[in-house]
């Protein structure tokens, strides 16, 4: 992950010293129940936990020879504990620290990302709150549709996110689980018991069954998880991109001042944020993919796995943490137009109540196919030769016998549109109020 996209909370996380920190943590908190359990001395365990350390720099040159990173862990162990190393790992195998070890780090990433997740639906619901009855245009395959609101469209935003929160919770609980039950999990050499207090200790559970290590399809819900979330950022900055474009021009993402959009033309004003963000979710989607082949492994374990795993959860949970807070500064510093809106929307000539004139000529009594056949005949008119929608429908005397003069005023009132929108507020404000 390129450093300018990485905060120190992610780069503390997933580095070498925290990892070492950790493993120092599991091994100490190991000895320490195996004292509790009467299987090594109390006082081995207390001369374990008062000099347990290690050498980062020694860890990699004596990796260089043994090319075994545990094993150059375990040796700059025991040069600071002495004696009592002889307790230290026992009965454990090397995934046991892995693989517990990557299960704290991927919660600690958890809380960081559900974190900001959740900073960035308070700011989408106060905007959706501020342009609750800012009416704009709906549109479908790009085109006008019918009117909708901009809080309306935000609102849709923080239910996604509310679905995303569930999912990236459940998920980072299912990752959380450590192992320590030895070469192929049948705790051939350690109590089951060791196990259940590390963990405890650690603040994860322990795996009800493992083989060497933590079956993988954990890892591939965490790291679909993160691609759905960030699926939902794509579309969020998507959107922000469609209404920025010069012929739109109703929504802008922040342009800070001093900034500058093109080294050709002064006067650019480009997306650049939601086009990254639209980017980096291409690349969690690939991690998924990863993460998938990640599952099958042979037999009780292969190592095919680690060193996917070594780009993919550090830089998946960065990547989208750096698109939360990313997003989270352009919703809200975005630029809306409600003016604009109205000017897109009125340009559209009265189209869009064409639907309403449908629905009131099918309540009269008059077949689908015939009231939908002469609704299009004047909305055709009506777009081909750029006239309003409204005086061809109101002079068509068929129509004025189907429908009379009160009914074809409720077919172009405005307010219809908005009648329902403080109930949609009421049922999601109701689900995923932070």
């Amino acid at each position: 992950m390129i450093d300018r996209y990485q905060t120190p909370e992610l780069q503390r996380l997933w580095s070498d010293r925290r990892k070492y920190e950790i493993w120092r943590d599991i091994e100490v908190a190991v000895c320490d129940a195996l004292a509790e359990l009467g299987e090594i001395p109390a006082e081995a365990a207390a001369a374990i936990r008062a000099r347990a350390g290690f050498d980062e720099a020694r860890i990699l040159a004596i990796e260089e020879t043994v090319h075994h990173d545990v094993i150059a862990f375990l040796t700059s162990m025991a040069e600071h504990i002495g004696e009592e190393s002889r307790f230290v790992h026992l009965g454990l195998t090397s995934s046991d620290l892995l693989d517990t070890a990557l299960a704290v780090q991927c919660k600690e990433a958890g809380v960081l990302l559900l974190r900001e997740l959740d900073a960035l639906s308070t700011a989408i619901l106060r905007r959706a709150q501020e342009h609750r009855r800012t009416v704009m245009m709906g549109r479908s395959h790009g085109m006008h549709a019918e009117p909708t609101t901009f809080g309306l469209k935000l609102l849709g935003w923080a239910a996604e996110l509310g679905r995303g929160r569930r999912r990236l919770q459940a998920a980072v609980a299912a990752v959380s689980v450590g192992k320590l039950s030895g070469p192929v999990g049948t705790f051939a050499h350690i109590h089951p018991q060791v196990e259940e207090r590390v963990c405890r200790r650690l603040g994860i559970s322990p795996d009800p069954v493992s083989t060497q290590v933590v079956a993988r399809d954990r890892h591939a819900e965490l790291l679909a998880a993160l691609a759905l979330v960030g699926a939902a950022l794509e579309r969020f900055a998507t959107e922000i991109r469609h209404l920025q474009r010069s012929e739109v021009g109703e929504v802008e993402e922040p342009f800070a001042k001093g900034q500058k959009g093109s080294s050709a033309m002064p006067h650019k004003r480009n997306p650049i944020l939601c086009e990254r963000i639209c980017g980096m979710a291409r690349l969690l989607r690939g991690h998924l993919i990863a993460g998938l082949e990640d599952v099958a492994l042979w037999h009780e374990r292969d190592i095919s796995h680690s060193s996917v795993e070594r780009v993919v959860l550090p830089d998946g949970t960065t990547l989208l943490h750096y698109m939360l807070r990313t997003m989270t500064g352009i919703v809200d510093g975005m630029r809306v137009s409600p003016e604009r809106m109205r000017a897109n929307l009125e340009n559209g000539r009265g189209l869009h109540h064409s639907g309403a004139v449908l629905l009131a000529l099918a309540r009269a009594g008059v077949s689908r196919e015939d009231a939908y056949a002469v609704v299009q005949q004047h909305a055709m008119r009506a777009f081909e030769e750029q006239l309003e929608f409204e005086p061809l429908i109101r002079a068509d005397a068929q129509i004025g016998q189907w429908l009379a003069p009160k009914a074809l005023d409720a077919c172009f009132d405005r307010e219809r549109h908005l009648r329902h929108v403080d109930t949609i507020f009421e049922r999601v404000l109701a689900t995923v109020q932070p």
